[in-house]
């Protein structure tokens, strides 16, 4: 066999020509090569096409860089460090995204999975971490070796992870449940404390096969699911090979050893084709994706391409690719395109049976991607799920064999992924520690799993007037749970001796005994629970709304139109978040809400449910006062009102108060506060031991910036009006249900005074910025006659007659508006008065004349008609502005005068006696944002016991 050389160039300067790791990959479209030296902190991005081209170099880490992995379809790279740290940068621009996980020790090796949604990670310290690349969350933590890990690869079929380590010991774990399969020790060649080379390791493309490097200065091949030893290839090596790569049609292995030769082999004849000696030892290589050429590194940092690697008359290393791996990804994210076989039921989540659980841009400076319904094994939820030919996973039941798991974590999906159901309120499964299985303005729900059984645990953030739930055993392994005053229903997935997803109601209060109950689902399993003021629902993988009244009575059945991402209840209020179709390619997720009143069968909303770009959905429910809400995984916060004939407003978006160290994760919120927990990065969720505290942030729309610079005021402004158009819904909902109202009205009142001392600040604002146009748009906007009378003081003072004027005229118009319709309201009432007094009188007549005759053609005696009761006129409800001038003074035009002097004092002066003349109106009612209508039941709310507790605390300080 013929040796050939070849030249390379510099790529990374060597430390005093001190050998070191060096790594070099290709992208998909083989147009960029990127490579990395443990002795140099920068990543080099190199045109492959143009290679005299200065490179792209990328500089984020502190020490060498010790391991790289680019996504499979090339959107992502990855680094690991001798700075313990494994970032992320889009690629191909190379720009830095998040540190997505650290380790205590340098890490050696990375990889991703086949779909790109998992990045494993390994290095000296002890264990191998699975990261979840969609939020960073780490799924597992594989733990077994006794050396450092040299060496990663994932199955091509998503089953199984092999891993070797420094001391020549190779392990394949289960993906599924994180279990030792395989433990092979003493079959590769220990490195010892030599990093520069590591171990080599390779699955084969159809993943049928393991290849590692064996300890007779061969490649020992073994069988994917038995470890039995296959064969060998055994040639011209003289010393151990450090480096191995499958071309990506599975007929070649190409071999770096310690002897500095590069060997090509056809595995089918089991022999070595091609050889190439090089000065210095080749410690990384990789086969180009498309044509017949090899990239390698070697331990001074110096690259080349190997060009017409295969010889012309034997099949080319790209010819023969399986179409899976062929075929481009349209995704945004780290997603291979695959075949993907419909499931029998042919409903929408067939597109999602093994998906993730919402899906994310590139960009990772943000909150968690969704908030888990946490699985006792929640990580299992992250791996794909596949048949495996040695230990087949037993389902028991067609339709839940390859479910939606309702779990923190996400699962491999072909493109453009659709989000998994969660519940809202619940954090993932860390092993040894507690978690929450629900977290809402109202209290908590704990589980601890331990070998048998989970212990869980019911807390009241007001300990004073919440009920003392014992604590209970968990035999079912519940994953999912919902809280509110009356009690808590927890569900688990398909689980148990008949693998039966179970659901459990236990009430707080009850007159009998045993009144919790249980229900048991054979084909299918549940996704999501919530609770109402007496009902219990639960969405499952059938599609299928289950409600049930609280003594357990199955009341109703509903198919819904696609699969359940989650649910929540408030009163008689049940909203559901179903999919309406796959994600669109550019990842964004298409969701429907649908909003079922259960106590009258009616299902008064329903419509798309927004989210920001490329975002998925992490917190869904109602606020404190009934208002219907969601939570996106980019930090906006949108509430449902009525305007625009139903439409979501943005209340509040994290991208300008949120620091890049810092994540939000949602508890609740009322009519002016989000409730969120604070997490440091990389955390995306609280931890419940010990309790997390709680953070109040405003709430603010994201407004644009505005030239007058009152953006607070302005926020306030759309706040107030949102507010006050809720209380008169809710006055024309209680009033159409013929029930009384008054507290309502007093409400009302009370907020529009409060937007009027919000308008006449505005109108203060703009005079001073000189935008009067502005002015007079908001003096027409306010509600009552003193706040007008205000404003034309305020302007008066600050010396703008002419804007006085135009204030005056305002005036005068609405006061004969006003007039006009007092008038036809009056003569109306008396049209209806004489109407009614001649309709009686001539019945009256009719009825004497009637008599009369009577008199003269029977002896009857002669009776008097019966006197005519007094008329009442029909009660007219007045307009709010003659309900208010009971409250206010009679109304008087004011004469516009030009003052003599003024300051500017005296006219901030006059702007508080305005306001605070407009405060009378409000009475005795509280100010208190938190305050609730009194039309509601008496709750007690989470920022009360905040409350107490701080009362508590300084009353044992003094």
């Amino acid at each position: 066999m013929k040796i050939r050389s070849m030249k390379l160039r510099e790529a990374h300067k060597s430390d005093d020509g001190v050998s070191s790791h060096c790594t070099i990959l290709w992208d998909r479209t083989a147009e960029h090569i990127v490579t990395a030296s443990s002795s140099d902190v920068s990543v080099s991005i190199h045109d492959a096409l143009l290679p005299s081209v200065t490179p792209k170099v990328v500089r984020n880490h502190k020490d060498g860089v010790t391991a790289l992995a680019l996504s499979p379809n090339s959107t992502c790279l990855a680094s690991g460090s001798s700075d313990r740290s494994v970032k992320l940068y889009k690629f191909p621009g190379g720009e830095f995204e998040s540190n997505i996980s650290r380790f205590t020790l340098p890490i050696r090796a990375l990889s991703f999975n086949r779909q790109g949604t998992m990045l494993a990670a390994g290095g000296d310290d002890d264990g191998i971490k699975l990261i979840n690349t969609i939020d960073g969350s780490i799924a597992r933590v594989l733990k077994g070796h006794r050396g450092s890990i040299t060496g990663i690869a994932f199955d091509p079929k998503s089953e199984y992870l092999a891993s070797v380590d420094s001391v020549g010991t190779v392990i394949i774990w289960e993906l599924q449940s994180g279990t030792t399969i395989h433990n092979l020790k003493n079959i590769a060649p220990s490195t010892s404390s030599d990093f520069s080379t590591l171990t080599a390791l390779g699955w084969s493309p159809d993943g049928e096969t393991l290849a590692v490097s064996g300890l007779k200065n061969d490649v020992v091949m073994y069988d994917r699911d038995t470890a039995e030893k296959l064969f060998t290839l055994r040639g011209e090596h003289t010393q151990p090979v450090c480096f191995l790569g499958w071309s990506l049609n599975g007929k070649y292995v190409a071999t770096s050893g310690l002897d500095k030769q590069v060997l090509i082999w056809d595995v089918d004849k089991k022999q070595d084709i091609e050889r190439q000696k090089f000065d210095e030892l080749i410690c990384c290589l990789a086969w180009k994706p498309h044509g017949n050429a090899l990239a390698v590194i070697d331990v001074m940092g110096k690259y080349g391409i190997w060009d017409m690697v295969i010889p012309s008359s034997m099949k080319s290393p790209t010819e023969g690719l399986p179409d899976s791996i062929s075929q481009k990804s349209d995704g945004l994210l780290f997603f291979e395109e695959e075949e993907h076989e419909p499931s029998i039921s042919g409903s929408l989540s067939d597109h999602g049976e093994d998906s993730l659980v919402g899906s994310e841009p590139p960009n990772r400076k943000r909150l968690r991607q969704f908030q888990y319904d946490e699985d006792s094994d929640e990580d299992k939820s992250l791996l794909p799920e596949v048949e495996s030919r040695k230990k087949p996973y037993v389902s028991g039941k067609e339709s839940v064999k390859n479910r939606n798991v309702a779990s923190a974590g996400p699962v491999a999906v072909p493109g453009p992924i659709m989000q998994e159901a969660f519940q809202s309120g619940s954090t993932p499964v860390q092993p040894g520690k507690r978690r929450f299985l629900c977290y809402n303005m109202l209290g908590s729900i704990t589980t601890m799993k331990h070998d048998e059984y989970s212990h869980i645990e019911i807390d009241f953030h007001d300990t004073g007037s919440g009920p003392r739930v014992p604590a209970m055993t968990d035999h079912f392994g519940f994953t999912m749970a919902s809280l509110n005053e009356n009690g808590s229903v927890f569900a688990n997935l398909c689980k148990g001796e008949k693998n039966m997803s179970t659901l459990m109601y236990r009430p707080f209060k009850s007159w009998a005994n045993n009144s919790e109950w249980y229900m048991r689902f054979e084909e299918e399993e549940v996704r999501a629970v919530a609770l109402g003021s007496s009902w219990v629902a639960a969405v499952t993988s059938l599609n299928f709304l289950r409600i049930f009244t609280e003594g357990g009575l199955q009341r109703h059945v509903v198919s819904l139109d696609g699969p359940v991402v989650t649910a929540s209840g408030f009163g008689d209020e049940l909203a559901v978040v179903t999919h309406s179709s796959p994600p669109l390619p550019t990842n964004e997720q298409m969701l429907t809400f649908e909003v079922f009143n259960v106590s009258n069968g009616t299902q008064p909303i329903k419509g798309r449910l927004p989210l920001s770009p490329g975002a998925c959905l992490t917190w869904f429910g109602f606020s404190e006062e009934g208002q219907l809400s969601s939570f996106d995984s980019m930090g906006v916060l949108r509430v449902f009102t009525n305007q625009y004939g139903g439409r979501w407003i943005p209340l509040f978006s994290a991208s300008k108060l949120k620091k890049k160290d810092e994540n939000y994760w949602m508890v609740g919120l009322n009519s002016s506060k989000l409730f969120c927990i604070l997490c440091k990065s990389p955390d995306k969720f609280p931890q419940a031991v010990p309790k997390p505290v709680l953070t109040l942030l405003d709430l603010s729309i994201p407004l644009a910036s505005s030239d007058l610079g009152a953006e607070n005021l302005e926020n306030e402004f759309i706040l107030s009006n949102m507010h006050l158009s809720q209380i008169q819904r809710l006055i024309q909902e209680t009033e159409a249900r013929g029930q009384d109202a008054t507290s309502l009205d007093d409400e009302a009142l009370n907020s529009e005074a409060a937007l009027d001392r919000c308008i006449l600040r505005l109108i203060a604002s703009c005079c001073t910025g000189d935008k009067l146009v502005r002015a007079i748009e908001l003096v027409k906007l306010l509600s009552m006659e003193k706040s007008v009378r205000g404003a034309i003081k305020l302007v008066t003072a600050m010396k703008l007659p002419n804007l006085a004027e135009r204030f005056n005229s305002i005036l005068e118009e609405r006061l004969l508006k006003q007039e006009a319709k007092e008038t036809i309201l009056k003569e109306t009432t008396e049209l209806k008065v004489t109407d009614t007094n001649t309709s009686k009188a001539t019945e009256s007549k009719n009825a004497a004349d009637t008599n009369m005759s009577k008199t003269f053609t029977t002896p009857d005696v002669f009776k008097a008609p019966e006197p005519v009761n007094a008329i009442q006129s029909v009660p007219l409800s007045s307009p709010s502005f003659v309900k208010k001038k009971k409250t206010e003074e009679p109304a008087k035009v004011v004469n516009v005068a030009e003052p003599k002097s003024s300051t500017k004092s005296e006219n901030n002066g006059l702007l508080k006696k305005n306001i605070g003349e407009v405060k009378q109106v409000e009475g005795q009612r509280s100010t208190n944002p938190f305050a609730k209508s009194s039309n509601n039941q008496e709750k007690t709310s989470l920022l009360d016991s905040l409350k107490k507790m701080k009362k508590n605390d300084d009353g044992g300080k003094k």
